[in-house]
């Protein structure tokens, strides 16, 4: 029944049977929505534009089989980008209705359903532009106590959780060991750095060729050729080596935050990304800067460590950031909007 109800809703979609909407406006909805945050960059995403609707689909030709073999990061990301769509959506006077739906056994995509009603400006769209992921080292001030209430106030999509924890914590001190841990893991696996190393942008030319991955200037580093980068980049990707980088990444760091979804399926981690949109464009405005300490929640192993020992209420651990007061970063680059729209 839910499948002939999908079919049905779609049909009417398509053929009009919904109001009528503006196709520049989904242009610039979508334009707002690819600027979410995604693994290395890969923007995962494609969309589909009805009269009334904008679908969210996976594009798996951008996964990350290593690092993300079940794709959670993936549809994570794609919880992003339909966060900052009805974000946008609401600004520009749609009431957006967005619903997840099961494609195949391992395809998820989100329906957003886009009626005309009353423009409602969020203090959040205008986040969304200067939202970034920031991997320098932070200042080391405490976010204040006061900001950290503000933090939690932040609403949550059903089932999904985050949990801070400040430098200097028992909880802070034990999750950055788990990340170390990770590091060493990780950065002993040939296939991950080889990945890893597939995704980085060494220069100017490789940015406006590809408009995705890791840029140089976005980790700080120089300009260099792509087979001179490379060979410079694969002296540092080492236990030893990663995990100096991130002790200083966490001394200078703020709080830890620990994103834990009830359920482990692709609809949580779908809704877990619209949580962390919402999360990251407050903290946006808030001046706070961000960046990802994922290491222990992509190494299952450690994940279900973090699960026994940290964490209540039996959830899984999902996604880590750091978070601080940082200069901003140079911003990392976006697709055209026209290249991901079907």
């Amino acid at each position: 029944m839910k499948t002939l109800k999908w079919i049905i809703m779609t049909a009417a979609i398509i053929t009009g049977n919904t109001s009528k909407a503006n196709n520049s406006d989904f242009m610039e909805i979508i334009k707002s929505a690819i600027q979410a945050p995604s693994g290395h960059n890969s923007q995962p995403w494609k969309f589909k534009i009805y009269e009334s609707a904008i679908e969210v689909l996976p594009d798996f030709t951008k996964a990350l089989p290593v690092v993300d073999s079940e794709h959670r990061e993936l549809y994570i990301s794609l919880g992003c980008a339909v966060e900052n769509m009805c974000v946008a959506a609401t600004e520009k006077g749609y009431n957006p209705d967005p619903c997840i739906k099961q494609v195949d056994d391992s395809t998820y995509s989100i329906l957003v359903k886009l009626e005309k009603g009353h423009v409602s400006s969020s203090p959040l769209f205008k986040a969304i532009d200067k939202r970034q992921t920031n991997r320098g080292e932070y200042n080391s001030t405490l976010i204040t106590t006061d900001t950290v209430a503000l933090i939690n106030e932040i609403s949550c999509e059903d089932g999904t959780h985050f949990y801070l924890h400040q430098n200097g914590s028992n909880r802070y001190n034990a999750l950055s060991e788990y990340i170390y841990k990770g590091n060493e893991i990780q950065m002993q696996d040939k296939a991950f750095k080889k990945e890893l190393l597939s995704w980085i942008r060494y220069n100017e030319k490789q940015v406006e060729e590809t408009k995705n991955g890791l840029t140089n200037k976005v980790m700080g580093a120089p300009s260099t050729p792509p087979f001179l980068g490379k060979i410079i980049t694969s002296m540092f990707l080492n236990p030893a080596a990663q995990n100096k980088t991130d002790q200083k990444s966490l001394e200078s760091s703020s709080h830890l935050v620990l994103f834990t979804t009830e359920d482990n399926t692709p609809e949580q981690w779908i809704l877990l990304g619209r949580t962390l949109e919402r999360f990251l464009l407050k903290t946006t405005n808030l001046g706070i800067a961000n960046a990802y300490m994922n290491q222990p929640c992509e190494v299952n192993v450690l994940a279900e460590e973090i699960r026994e020992n940290l964490i209540e209420n039996n959830e899984y651990p999902t996604l880590l950031l750091r978070i601080g007061y940082a200069d901003t970063m140079p911003y990392s680059p976006r697709k055209d909007v026209e290249s991901v729209v079907d």
